[in-house]
């Protein structure tokens, strides 16, 4: 047995991850991985935004695309930045004791280039350049480029430039701050962009996916779907659980955000800076969360981080989940392959199957596990259907697409 991790969002899955998937599997120059476990982002994603599907529908449509089997990964690193999101993940990995290989998409498809940044970027003379260009009040990810750079070239801090190479070197980065075993393999980018609102062949974005879904064209992205997948999404659809609306929330968010006070917003994941008090000021003033985004964005806080912090806020998370590992191990869907990696599993952390077995753990998990389920039952008010609060407790393991 051969055990492959990817960590994924799969919101929605698309043709760009059966083939990531392919690759993974493939015997003659892939990975030849012979099982596939995802570590997937539930109710809310990395961008800073409920998540177009429940997690319990993108488990199945998981499974449906050829993953054995699906690991939630818990709401404080779904909606942290890469780094935090890459150790959540990766941390997970490490703990079920059986992952012989991590492996991930990236534009530039090879490891050679991001271990280089990765040694360089963990260097003294790095940490000062960052601080330095931080200083001067340009954004993270410019900063990290930009030092980057000046120690190796703009070529090779180009590899800074794209979303997936940037969150490959941090996993990276997380294996050697984990003294991980798991050998790593990666999969160049094929069709669209991140982000590109425009498919190549059969091959769209999720960004592209979720805009055609926003607009009442679902079977306009059936085509860059798998077979099973896209039945997945329909069911969804017809049922009224697909797209989720954030707008749907914006009252919500805003009324909870106006009842917190400026050390409220301090004890929120990377804040920093003062950050807090603009975003204090911010919330007494917007009427809608696009109103609200736009008066905090800055060219050094982007919009990505921005939503991050509101939704951390109006969530519940704070500084005190990232900074320590997932203290449980969520199992969300496992088909005959997924059973026989758990089978073989040698956890580090209490494995979840239930809502049951929440009282007999102890009172970290607990707690996560309320702020999870919290997360689950206001997203559910997202769908074009509002559904019930309870998913969490009432939705066993999923053991087939079906």
């Amino acid at each position: 047995m051969r055990v492959a991790g990817i960590v994924a969002e799969y919101n929605p899955f698309h043709n760009g991850h059966a083939i990531h998937i392919e690759k993974t599997r493939e015997p003659n120059g892939g990975c030849e991985a012979t099982h596939i476990v995802a570590i997937m982002s539930g109710s809310f994603v990395q961008r800073g935004e409920p998540a177009v599907l429940t997690k319990f529908d993108r488990a199945k449509a998981a499974l449906a695309g050829g993953v054995d089997l699906v690991i939630e990964l818990p709401l404080p690193w779904c909606l942290s930045s890469a780094e935090g999101f890459a150790l959540g993940a990766i941390s997970l990995l490490n703990s079920l004791g059986c992952v012989n290989v991590l492996s991930f998409g990236s534009e530039v498809g090879k490891i050679e280039p991001l271990q280089k940044a990765v040694t360089i970027m963990e260097t003294p003379r790095f940490a000062s350049l960052l601080k330095y260009q931080l200083g001067l009040g340009i954004s993270f990810a410019e900063a990290q480029q930009k030092a980057l750079a000046e120690i190796a070239g703009t070529t090779a801090a180009s590899v800074l430039e794209t979303p997936n190479n940037t969150l490959g070197i941090e996993y990276l980065k997380a294996l050697r701050n984990g003294d991980s075993p798991m050998e790593l393999f990666t999969v160049q980018r094929q069709g669209s962009s991140h982000d590109s609102m425009t498919p190549i062949g059969n091959i769209a974005s999720a960004s592209y996916l979720r805009t055609l879904l926003f607009s009442d064209r679902l079977l306009n992205t059936l085509p860059y779907m798998p077979a099973g997948c896209a039945a997945v999404i329909s069911k969804a659809a017809k049922e009224g659980r697909v797209p989720t609306i954030a707008d749907a929330l914006d009252r919500a968010v805003l009324s909870q955000l106006r009842r917190l006070s400026p050390d409220d917003f301090k004890a929120l994941p990377a804040m920093s800076e003062g950050l807090e008090n603009r975003v204090y000021a911010a919330t007494r003033k917007a009427s809608s969360l696009k109103e609200l985004e736009e008066s905090i964005k800055t060219k050094r806080y982007p919009l990505t981080r921005i939503r991050r912090l509101i939704w951390s806020a109006f969530l519940g998370v704070t500084k005190e989940y990232t900074a320590k590992k997932p203290p449980y191990i969520r199992v969300l869907a496992a088909n005959e392959r997924g059973k026989e990696i758990l089978s073989v599993a040698k956890p580090t952390a209490p494995l979840l199957y239930r809502a049951s077995q929440v009282a007999k753990l102890d009172e970290e998990c607990q707690r996560l596990w309320e702020l999870e389920t919290r997360a689950t039952d206001l997203h559910a008010l997202a769908c074009p259907i509002p559904l019930p609060c309870g998913t969490d407790h009432t939705t066993g393991l999923i053991k087939s697409y079906d």
